[in-house]
């Protein structure tokens, strides 16, 4: 990548497993490790992260000098994380904090400032993550395509409208959840057909691998690919008609409606 930020000092507050990744994703588009500071209450986790990446441990009011501040914080902890900060001036903000609004963190510091509100997922720890982007009434085009092409090292990464945040949630943002279940199940489902445990999870994984692989290198869609692979009467028939009659799809939808309102609920 280009020198993504090589005027700019990066600071990110909380250096977990998903501050750890957004870290290593920065370093990847081309923000210099030296550039680059964090807050870390865990001394055994602060050294970790500077031996491993070269970025810089500051105390967290220290991180107001930063251009961009990346938040990583609990939801609890948001409001006196930005107390702490005490931002005099206007300064770019990235929250990765769930449930947490964007006018909420404009009411808690320099006004002026650019919020970005990220919800990331998980596989962002892999580099094969979805970021869905949402900007404040003060950010400018140059603060969201710094996001955008970050976070786009550590997977891919889209811009939508606030008011999309909780059905982004259901989908993106738990969505691997539902995935892992479904493998639950399936692994369970072929167990109880017989299979050692062992076996059916190597056949389940390495199926929903290779039929992803096949989602996302083929340009067909899902409905495309599913008939392709659906004989008239034949075994997988049998198997959709069984998801059709126990109605998987609306399944699938109320689960979904219902993690877009806890979502909802929980940004009041």
């Amino acid at each position: 990548m280009g020198n993504l930020g090589a005027s700019k000092c990066v600071g990110i507050i909380g250096v977990g497993n998903m501050g750890e990744a957004l870290l290593a994703a920065l370093i990847t588009a081309g923000q210099a490790p030296s550039t680059i500071c964090f807050a870390e209450k865990r001394d055994d986790r602060a050294l970790e992260i500077a031996t491993k990446y070269g970025a810089v441990r500051k105390e967290l009011s220290e991180l107001r000098k930063c251009d961009v501040i990346l938040l990583v914080v609990k939801p609890q902890d948001l409001i006196s994380t930005l107390a702490a900060l005490d931002l005099a001036e206007p300064k770019s903000l990235i929250s990765f904090v769930a449930g947490k609004k964007i006018a909420a963190i404009e009411a808690s510091v320099a006004a002026g400032s650019s919020v970005i509100r990220v919800m990331p997922n998980t596989p962002a720890l892999i580099g094969k993550g979805m970021s869905a982007l949402s900007r404040g009434s003060h950010t400018r085009d140059e603060d969201m395509n710094f996001a955008l092409e970050f976070l786009s090292t550590s997977g891919q990464a889209v811009e939508v409208p606030e008011s999309a945040q909780d059905a982004v949630t259901a989908t993106s943002g738990s969505g691997p959840a539902y995935f892992f279940a479904f493998v639950e199940a399936m692994v369970s489902g072929a167990v109880a057909l017989g299979l050692s445990e062992a076996i059916a999870t190597q056949l389940t994984v390495q199926t929903i691998i290779g039929a992803a692989g096949m989602l996302e290198e083929s340009g067909k869609d899902a409905k495309t690919l599913r008939e392709n692979v659906t004989s008239p009467n034949g075994t997988t028939a049998a198997a959709l008609a069984t998801f059709g009659e126990l109605q998987l799809s609306s399944i699938v939808s109320q689960a979904m409606v219902a993690a877009a309102k806890r979502s909802e609920e929980l940004s009041q």
